[in-house]
């Protein structure tokens, strides 16, 4: 086996929480028992990502308000919230509660840019000041200030029987210090970079540069390993901690270890289903896709050791497929624990 430059320090997983339409609590159950499951197994952390007006989680938060009070250690995080949808001021309010509720245990991972589908949903998420938003990094700032204690309000006092505060109630030392941002881009990164937020990457980046270029020069191939590792390489010369500074890996594994001779079968075809993406940049937009890893244990320790940008982390949330089986996300979440993370030198939380 490859030997990495550090163990890796901390293992989490992602998911979506799919769910039949006319079913909704029986996929928002499921998902509360994956978290239950992934704290028995010593995973550090579990993170939720938003589908807005779909049939996955809408409101990773109150799961994870849920989640709370279902665990007692596992770190409870969202990646990522489109802050388009948000309100900063009401949206930092639920974030300070629902980290009170974890015990300081919350990790908000948020983005930002216009809503997906904006022009279609616009008139029902903001029908009286949709082109006056601003979509901006200016977004994640103010919800970074009202997290830290900045005013929220120009009165503070009592009115009647009433006290009023001038920032955000309750108020969760280190939270704003626990907020990562999704970044696939030099510009996002380098900007995360600067306000010292920690960065959370995925299986997919902008090939950026020239049309054929894998970086600003345009020199080369479009690669993904070499455009992300750029990425997080720019990431920590703009933070001011530098090279401490906190990225997590987030691409898309499946060990197979335990899996049956159908599971392997359903995994390998899930792959090779999105291969074609990972070939060339998509869209306007160039959007690279990573390939999604699938094997033994021993197999994926070999792949990630080899993967330039996995390198440069020692933490990971590797994100489930979308759409397997209760049983299937069992096994995978059990392989990973207890077979793939010891090989890259992890060990589970107590």
């Amino acid at each position: 086996m490859p030997t990495p430059d550090r163990p890796l320090r901390s293992l989490g997983f992602l998911t979506i929480g799919l769910f039949d339409e006319h079913r909704p609590a029986e996929g928002h159950e499921t998902t509360l028992r994956m978290i239950e499951l992934g704290e028995r197994l010593g995973f550090d952390s579990a993170w939720l990502r938003h589908r807005h007006l779909q049939y996955g989680i809408s409101s990773p938060l109150t799961v994870l308000a849920a989640a709370t009070q279902r665990t007692r250690r596992i770190a409870l995080g969202t990646a990522v919230t489109p802050l388009g949808w948000e309100n900063p001021l009401r949206y930092a309010e639920d974030l300070a509660t629902v980290d009170v509720l974890s015990g300081g245990r919350l990790n908000p991972g948020v983005s930002v840019g216009p809503p997906l589908h904006f022009e279609d949903v616009k008139g029902a998420l903001y029908p009286d000041t949709a082109d006056r938003e601003d979509f901006s990094y200016r977004r994640v700032e103010r919800l970074l200030g009202l997290l830290r204690g900045e005013p929220a309000s120009a009165f503070r006092g009592t009115e009647g029987i009433e006290s009023y505060s001038d920032h955000v109630q309750p108020h969760a030392p280190g939270l704003a210090d626990r907020l990562w941002y999704g970044g696939g881009s030099l510009r996002s990164v380098t900007w995360a970079g600067q306000q010292g937020l920690n960065l959370l990457t995925s299986s997919v980046v902008k090939a950026e540069g020239e049309p054929d270029g894998n970086g600003p020069d345009g020199d080369g191939p479009a690669d993904f390993e070499s455009i992300q590792l750029g990425l997080i390489r720019a990431f920590r010369a703009a933070h001011p901690a530098g090279e401490r500074a906190r990225v997590s890996h987030g691409l898309v594994v499946v060990p197979t270890d335990s899996a049956t001779p159908e599971q392997r079968a359903k995994y390998h075809a899930y792959a090779e289903s999105r291969l074609a993406r990972t070939r060339t940049p998509q869209g306007p937009a160039r959007l690279l896709f990573a390939p999604d890893l699938v094997g033994t244990s021993e197999q994926l320790a070999e792949r990630l050791y080899a993967h330039a940008a996995f390198r440069e982390t020692d933490e990971v949330a590797f994100a489930l497929p979308f759409t397997f089986a209760p049983e299937d996300y069992t096994q995978i979440l059990t392989d990973l624990a207890t077979r793939l993370g010891p090989l890259l030198g992890w060990k589970p939380a107590a």
